[in-house]
This record gives C-alpha cells, structure tokens and sequence, in this order.
C-alpha cells in the first residue's frame, strides 16, 4: 500500500468550488468598475463601423437609448466623441465651440434624460480638426501652447453644457492647468477632469480613428504621445498633472500596458484609469469570430487583467457586454 504524500501545503484546497474561489478571490470586477465610450453624429440615423463590430456612430436618440441600457445594468458612466462632418472641421476646431454643437446637445440629452448618468467628454482637437491631430498645427508642427486656449474654451463649452467630467485626450503639456483655470474662472469648480496622463503613440487606435474620420492628414503622433518603450516617463507625466489640478489619471491604451498601469497605481493616490482601446476590443471580436477563442471569457478575462493591475475603473467597447454577462452571474473565472 503506498503511503499518503504528506504535503504541508495544498493551494488546490481554495480551488475546489465556485463558492471558495469567491472567498477567496483578491479582485473584483462589476458593472460599477466600467465606463462605455459612445459615437454621436448628426441625424436620426447611425452608422455601423466596421472595424468595431456591435458599435455604430448613433444620433443623439440613439446615443440616450444605448446610454440608459447600460446604466439600467449598473454601468455608471459614458464617456462622449462626436463625428462630425469634414465641412464641419478647420485647423482650429472651431465647431467644438458652439454652444449648439453635436457634443453639446447630446451632453444636454443625456444629463436631461438620464440625470444620475456620469457623462465624460473628450477634450482635444482631433474630432474637429482639419489636420487631424490633437493640438493646434503650424507650419509643420504641433504647436503646444497655441493650443492650450483652445482646449480649455472647449471645456467650457463642455461644462456648460452639463458635462460632469472633461477629459483632455491631447497630450499637450499644461493642458490640465490650463483647463483647471478655465473652468475655475468661469464657476464650473465642481466639473472634474479626467487626464489621459499616460497615453501612448501606439497601434491599437485604428478602429477609433476609422469611427471618428480622425487620423492624422500628415505625419503621426510621436511627438505628443508617448513613446511605447517609456515606463518611467509615465511618472512625470502624472506628477505634473496630478499637481495642475486633474482629479483622475488615465493610461492608455490597457492590455499592452498593464505593468504602466500597475507602476501609475504605486505612485499615485488618484483614482487611476485604464482605457481598454478599439483595437484591443477589436481584436477578441475578430479571433472570436474566427472561432479561436470565447468573446465573453476573454472580454471579462481582460477587463479584470487590468483591475488586478491596479484601475479603478476601465473604459470599454465591452462595457456593455460586460455588464450583461455579470448580470447574469457570469465570472472570469
């Protein structure tokens, strides 16, 4: 008879059943912990994009209707970009000013309409700019504190209009002070910014891009965005923040980041974001399509990848999905 193998220690023992993992389980993920980005254009239609499969460019109706599905499954917060029509955009992003715009009427709908909704809006050039990029060109660069006024008149305009969160996506350095001032100076003191801090050049955008019509005309992001191969860095771009007045802190894009995120989490007290980016959402649709891997499990798998690495919550084209699938008791597990 061979004799029992006498372990001192059996992990498998907070394995065994469903019930146990959940004691045990270190990190959480609910519908509370997501953020859904959402498309407005102009009209009574929407426009399937493609490269994002489920997602389409909605009216303003169309936008209050998927908003208050998600916040019915506990999702808390949208967050805005509108897609506006080429006539519409010049260098300076004008249309972005308007106190009748695309952005400020679907911000009006939704505070109106679902008034316990958390709505965050994009602050940059990009959506209303002739060139494409996020900060204002001229000649042929980026001209950063030219910049600067623009983007903090657009979230004025934003504030204005309800938004309860702005969120500068530009990357242009003292855009958060400048904004902060803005919105001071003009009583809009409650309205909180939500800094992409830690937002890379990176090539998991297209899909965004392609919904938005946003890429740039000439050359590309590198000298705004953030190089890929950068970690520390991020620490600089979150202490200068976090002192110009931002309230939450965003790094993006997630999955390809999670050891930045991790590292932004250490180093700060702020509520840190992560952005779950189109093209990570992308490609878990296209492999599921392919039959290669389970959509629901890897989506959930992800999300909860990038609450373990240290996010507060996490802005996703999943978010939806997401919460239906934790509604219904669905774990990553």
């Amino acid at each position: 008879m061979t004799e029992p193998l006498r372990l001192t220690a059996r992990p498998r023992r907070s394995r065994v059943s469903r019930g146990v993992r959940a004691l045990v389980r270190e990190t959480d993920l609910t519908a509370s912990h997501l953020v859904l980005p959402l498309f407005v254009q102009e009209g009574e239609e929407q426009t399937p994009i493609a490269a994002l499969p489920g997602h389409a460019r909605l009216s303003i109706q169309g936008l209050v209707a998927r908003a208050r599905e998600a916040f019915d499954l506990g999702v808390p917060a949208v967050a805005l970009f509108p897609a506006l029509a080429n006539e519409l955009k010049d260098p300076r992003g004008s249309e972005s000013l308007r106190p009748d715009g695309l952005l400020q009427r679907a911000i009006q709908a939704l505070k109106r309409e679902l008034p316990g909704l958390t709505v965050i809006a994009d602050v940059a050039l990009d959506p209303y700019s002739s060139d494409g990029h996020d900060g204002l060109v001229v000649g042929e660069r980026i001209d950063n504190d030219q910049t600067l006024p623009l983007l903090a008149q657009m979230a004025v305009a934003q504030a204005r209009a309800g938004v309860d969160v702005v969120a500068p996506s530009d990357m242009m350095d003292g855009r958060v002070r400048a904004i902060r001032s803005a919105l001071d100076a003009a009583g809009f003191t409650e309205v909180a910014i939500l800094s992409y801090a830690v937002k890379y050049a990176s090539g998991f955008y297209g899909p965004f891009r392609e919904a938005l019509d946003s890429a740039p005309r000439a050359g590309d992001k590198r000298t705004y965005q953030m190089d890929p191969a950068n970690a520390r860095e991020a620490l600089v771009e979150i202490a200068l923040d976090e002192a110009e007045g931002a309230d939450w802190l965003m790094v993006k894009p997630g999955l390809p980041y999670l050891d930045v995120v991790r590292l932004v989490r250490q180093h700060t007290a702020l509520p840190v974001a992560a952005y779950h980016v189109s093209g990570e959402y992308a490609m878990l649709k296209a492999a599921a399509e392919k039959g290669w891997l389970d959509f629901d499990r890897c989506l959930l798998e992800s999300l909860l990848s990038m609450r373990r690495a240290g996010a507060d919550f996490i802005l996703s084209y999943g978010a939806l999905e997401a919460a239906r699938l934790l509604q219904a008791g669905v774990t990553p597990s």
